[in-house]
Protein backbone atom coordinates (compact mmCIF):
# COMPACT_ATOMS: atom_id res chain seq x y z
CA UNK A 1 0.00 0.00 0.00
CA UNK A 2 1.29 3.72 -0.97
CA UNK A 3 1.97 5.90 2.22
CA UNK A 4 1.52 8.93 -0.71
CA UNK A 5 -1.47 10.76 -0.75
CA UNK A 6 -3.74 10.58 -4.17
CA UNK A 7 -4.38 13.24 -5.26
CA UNK A 8 -7.49 13.63 -8.11
CA UNK A 9 -6.79 16.03 -11.39
CA UNK A 10 -8.78 15.98 -14.57
CA UNK A 11 -7.31 17.05 -17.87
CA UNK A 12 -8.73 18.74 -21.04
CA UNK A 13 -7.27 17.46 -24.41
CA UNK A 14 -8.99 20.85 -26.29
CA UNK A 15 -8.75 19.75 -30.01
CA UNK A 16 -9.20 22.46 -32.56
CA UNK A 17 -10.65 22.62 -36.50
CA UNK A 18 -6.68 21.09 -37.59
CA UNK A 19 -6.14 18.69 -35.27
CA UNK A 20 -3.94 20.58 -32.99
CA UNK A 21 -4.57 20.02 -29.30
CA UNK A 22 -4.30 23.28 -26.57
CA UNK A 23 -1.16 23.23 -24.20
CA UNK A 24 -0.63 25.50 -21.21
CA UNK A 25 2.81 26.46 -19.77
CA UNK A 26 2.66 26.21 -16.24
CA UNK A 27 3.74 29.61 -14.75
CA UNK A 28 6.85 30.59 -12.90
CA UNK A 29 6.30 29.58 -8.96
CA UNK A 30 4.25 26.67 -9.52
CA UNK A 31 5.90 23.48 -8.97
CA UNK A 32 6.77 21.90 -12.61
CA UNK A 33 7.37 25.66 -13.66
CA UNK A 34 8.29 26.09 -17.31
CA UNK A 35 6.76 22.15 -18.39
CA UNK A 36 3.59 22.30 -21.45
CA UNK A 37 0.79 20.24 -19.78
CA UNK A 38 -3.07 19.45 -21.00
CA UNK A 39 -5.26 22.19 -18.72
CA UNK A 40 -7.24 21.02 -16.45
CA UNK A 41 -7.14 20.99 -12.53
CA UNK A 42 -7.88 19.56 -8.95
CA UNK A 43 -11.20 18.17 -8.26
CA UNK A 44 -13.08 19.84 -5.31
CA UNK A 45 -15.09 17.88 -2.75
CA UNK A 46 -17.84 16.01 -4.07
CA UNK A 47 -17.03 17.10 -8.08
CA UNK A 48 -17.28 15.02 -10.75
CA UNK A 49 -14.46 15.19 -13.16
CA UNK A 50 -16.85 16.78 -15.92
CA UNK A 51 -17.67 19.32 -13.27
CA UNK A 52 -14.29 19.83 -12.54
CA UNK A 53 -13.34 20.13 -16.05
CA UNK A 54 -16.43 22.57 -17.01
CA UNK A 55 -14.78 25.04 -14.24
CA UNK A 56 -11.28 24.82 -14.41
CA UNK A 57 -11.73 25.43 -18.01
CA UNK A 58 -13.60 28.18 -17.37
CA UNK A 59 -11.42 30.06 -15.12
CA UNK A 60 -8.13 29.07 -16.88
CA UNK A 61 -9.27 29.66 -20.46
CA UNK A 62 -12.60 31.78 -20.48
CA UNK A 63 -14.43 29.15 -21.95
CA UNK A 64 -17.33 27.18 -21.87
CA UNK A 65 -18.24 23.44 -21.84
CA UNK A 66 -21.13 21.71 -21.97
CA UNK A 67 -20.81 18.33 -20.34
CA UNK A 68 -22.08 16.13 -23.56
CA UNK A 69 -18.77 17.93 -25.51
CA UNK A 70 -16.40 15.93 -22.95
CA UNK A 71 -15.63 12.16 -23.79
CA UNK A 72 -12.98 10.52 -21.87
CA UNK A 73 -10.20 9.68 -23.67
CA UNK A 74 -7.80 7.63 -20.99
CA UNK A 75 -5.85 8.24 -17.94
CA UNK A 76 -2.79 8.85 -15.75
CA UNK A 77 -1.62 6.85 -13.10
CA UNK A 78 2.12 8.21 -11.97
CA UNK A 79 3.83 8.26 -8.48
CA UNK A 80 5.38 11.59 -7.59
CA UNK A 81 7.24 12.27 -4.86
CA UNK A 82 5.23 13.16 -2.24
CA UNK A 83 1.90 12.05 -3.64
CA UNK A 84 0.49 9.91 -6.33
CA UNK A 85 -1.79 11.56 -9.48
CA UNK A 86 -4.69 10.10 -10.75
CA UNK A 87 -5.53 11.87 -13.88
CA UNK A 88 -8.33 11.17 -16.06
CA UNK A 89 -7.92 12.86 -20.00
CA UNK A 90 -11.09 14.21 -21.41
CA UNK A 91 -11.19 15.19 -25.10
CA UNK A 92 -13.38 18.22 -26.14
CA UNK A 93 -13.73 19.37 -29.90
CA UNK A 94 -16.89 22.06 -29.12
CA UNK A 95 -16.70 25.08 -26.87
CA UNK A 96 -17.82 28.35 -26.56
CA UNK A 97 -15.37 31.29 -26.63
CA UNK A 98 -11.52 31.33 -27.34
CA UNK A 99 -8.73 29.87 -25.27
CA UNK A 100 -7.21 32.49 -23.92
CA UNK A 101 -4.55 32.71 -20.77
CA UNK A 102 -6.71 33.93 -17.77
CA UNK A 103 -3.96 33.15 -15.51
CA UNK A 104 -1.34 34.55 -17.46
CA UNK A 105 -0.06 31.63 -18.97
CA UNK A 106 1.20 30.32 -22.44
CA UNK A 107 -1.29 28.90 -24.68
CA UNK A 108 -0.20 26.87 -27.89
CA UNK A 109 -2.04 24.86 -30.43
CA UNK A 110 0.08 21.90 -30.70
CA UNK A 111 0.26 18.58 -33.70
CA UNK A 112 -0.18 15.54 -31.34
CA UNK A 113 2.83 14.40 -32.85
CA UNK A 114 4.63 17.60 -32.00
CA UNK A 115 3.66 17.04 -28.59
CA UNK A 116 7.65 15.72 -27.60
CA UNK A 117 9.26 19.04 -28.55
CA UNK A 118 7.63 20.59 -25.31
CA UNK A 119 9.09 18.97 -22.16
CA UNK A 120 5.95 18.34 -20.03
CA UNK A 121 5.45 16.73 -16.69
CA UNK A 122 6.50 13.06 -16.34
CA UNK A 123 2.53 12.02 -15.93
CA UNK A 124 1.61 13.50 -19.41
CA UNK A 125 3.95 11.60 -21.59
CA UNK A 126 1.95 8.58 -21.64
CA UNK A 127 -1.16 10.64 -22.61
CA UNK A 128 0.71 11.46 -25.97
CA UNK A 129 0.68 8.25 -28.33
CA UNK A 130 -3.38 8.14 -27.64
CA UNK A 131 -3.61 11.51 -29.14
CA UNK A 132 -1.55 10.86 -31.75
CA UNK A 133 -3.68 7.88 -32.67
CA UNK A 134 -6.47 9.50 -32.41
CA UNK A 135 -6.10 12.75 -34.16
Amino acid sequence: MSEHPILLVTACALVDADGRVLLTQRPEGKTLAGLWEFPGGKMDPGETPEECLIRELHEELGIVVKPACLAPLTFASHTYETFHLLMPLFICRRYEGIPRGMEGQVLKWVRPRDMRDYPMPPADIPLIPFLVDLL
